[in-house]
This record gives structure tokens, sequence and C-alpha cells, in this order.
């Protein structure tokens, strides 16, 4: 944050029906001339998924592909704004196998570009399933046959409405690998208030529970202070976000919900109170689609979006 000057991530949550041009023209030029190769970003991601075109799940191989050149040109574009990525998993997830090898070559380019890598998949389960997904997420796992390789994620965020044991067993694994857990706490949705507002017998809110129990499991960092285990506490209730300080003094909050959902940058104050890296401010529709409402080459465009939330951001610490 310091060296960037920002507090900004980049969300991906890719659509294969509105992906970047060059993207889509990139693997369209690969699938008519497999044999060829020639260099930039959109290729290089993309001839490392298609493969042949003859093998069966052509169709998702060449989604997949242009997802990912997609999102390479993505970060190419922003990433001196940005501190992070975070990577919507389900929208990879979606096309199989292929989607998965996708997220792995994003997740790459993004470390490639100095980029924190923070999966967004939200999970939650029992802690024998809650480990596993851990080790799909951060480090991996040991079989008879040799180690097997995780996503390699700095981080995740994770649903906590199982228990604070189901929690643990996925911050083990985080853990061991040197990464952290970004809890769902308030989260940025209408629905949210569903069961997240909720009144306890106790007064207070079924969310301002889980920020205590998030609170409990945090360690703090011997530099920065800031525990290793963060919330989710959506940019479109600032209203709350005094409150969720008070109860979680030490955690980063994971910011969503800015531009698209209709939250401001401008509301987020509270949540820096402990400093410039105590707040993650993260827009994803806002910056990849900028070039749909600002006009001119979408590369561009994003990258003015993503500088404009940096400086905006950066000053309200």
């Amino acid at each position: 944050m310091a060296e960037r000057e920002s507090n900004v991530v980049l969300g991906l949550d890719p659509d294969p029906s509105r992906l970047w041009p060059e993207a889509v023209d990139a693997v369209q030029w690969l699938r008519a001339a497999p044999k060829a190769r020639e260099s930039g970003v959109a290729l290089d991601v993309a001839a490392e998924l298609l493969g042949e075109p003859g093998r069966p799940g052509a169709t998702r191989r060449l989604a997949a592909a242009a997802v990912a050149a997609h999102c390479a040109l993505v970060i190419d574009a922003v990433a001196p704004a940005v501190v992070a990525v975070k990577l919507q998993v389900a929208c990879f997830e979606r096309l199989g196998g292929a989607g998965w090898r996708a997220l792995r070559a994003v997740a790459g380019r993004a470390r490639e570009a100095g980029l924190l890598v923070l999966a967004d998949a939200k999970r939650g389960d029992i802690d024998v399933t809650a480990k596993a997904y851990g080790q799909g997420l951060f480090g991996g796992l040991d079989t008879p046959f040799g180690a097997v390789r995780g996503l390699g994620a700095d981080a995740a965020t994770y649903a906590p409405y199982m228990g604070r044991d189901t929690i643990e067993a996925v911050l083990g694994e985080a853990r061991a690998a040197g990464g952290g857990l970004f809890v769902l706490v308030r989260t940025s949705n209408p629905g949210a208030a569903d069961l997240e507002d909720r009144r306890l017998a106790d007064g207070g809110a079924v969310w301002e529970a889980v920020a205590e129990m998030v609170h409990g499991l945090g360690v703090p960092g011997p530099d920065s202070g800031l525990h290793d285990v963060g919330a989710v506490v959506g940019a479109t209730v600032p209203e709350h976000l005094a409150r969720a300080r008070e109860l979680l003094p030490r955690a980063p909050f994971l910011l969503p919900g800015v531009g698209a959902q209709g939250g401001r940058v401008e509301d987020l104050a509270p949540a820096f109170a402990p400093g410039r890296a105590a707040g993650l401010v993260t827009a994803s529709r806002s910056i990849v689609r900028a070039h749909e409402q600002a006009g001119g080459e979408p590369a561009g465009a994003a990258r003015a979006e993503a500088e404009r939330l940096r400086a905006t951001a950066w000053a309200l610490a």
C-alpha cells in the first residue's frame, strides 16, 4: 500500500458474454491459426489454455481462454493503481476444469504484476470440509502420490454461519501458507438485512455477534498490528462502519459494493481509523466496464477509474 499509495482492490468476476474485445479477438485468432504463436498479453495467456481444437470440451476451453485473456488485460491496465485482485471463484468454476486452469493463470498474472491474490470463494461447511476448502484455496495437501498444489491465495473470503470451529479449520490452512481470511460480517447485498440485521436476545444484531467472534480469532501482525482475520463489511451500509470498527479495532476491512452496487468511497472514512492498511476498497464492474460509461478504449478507461478510486480512498485516511 505504501509503495503504490493505494488501498484499492480490483475485483474480477468475468462474464464470458461481456469480455473486452481484444481478449475475444485473441482467442478467435488462435482458434483460426492454432500453430501460430505471437506475443502479447491476451495471446500469451489464451494460448496456455486453449489446447487442441478437436478435443472434447472445446467450447469451455475457448470461453476459459477468453476469460483468462480478458482478466490478464485488465490486470496489466490497472495494476499500478491497485494492491490486490479479488477473484470471484464461481465465475471461473462455472467453466469446469478449464475455468479452474484459467483461475490459476489469472492468479499467476496478478502475482507477476506484484499484486496480492484474494480468492472470493465464500465457502462455509463443517470443519473437515472447511479444511479441504482451505487446502484447495491456499497451500495444497500431501497425497501418497506427492504434493498437490492449491491456488496459493494470499487470503480468501469465508462464511461464518456454521460457527467458530469451521472458521478455525480453514484458518489453519491459511496460516500455514502465510495467508489470512476475510469473514463475512455485514455484507453489501440488499438481502443481508434478512438475517444479518436480525436482533438477538441480548439486543445486538446477528452481524455484531459475528464481528465479536471474528475479533477473537485474529492474531496481530508484528509490524502493522492488524489481525490476520479481517471482515467483509459492505460499502453499501456505511451507517454500520463506525460500530463495526468499534467491535473490530484491529481487523482489516474488505469493503465491497463501491460503484455498480451504489456504495461511495467518500462514505468509508470510519473503516480507516486504525490506518490506511485497515481498509481495502474493492471495485469490479465500475473499473472493468468503465469504458461503457466513459467511452474510449477499455484499458485506458479502466486505468482512469482505478486511479480516481485510488486517489479518493487514499485521501480519506
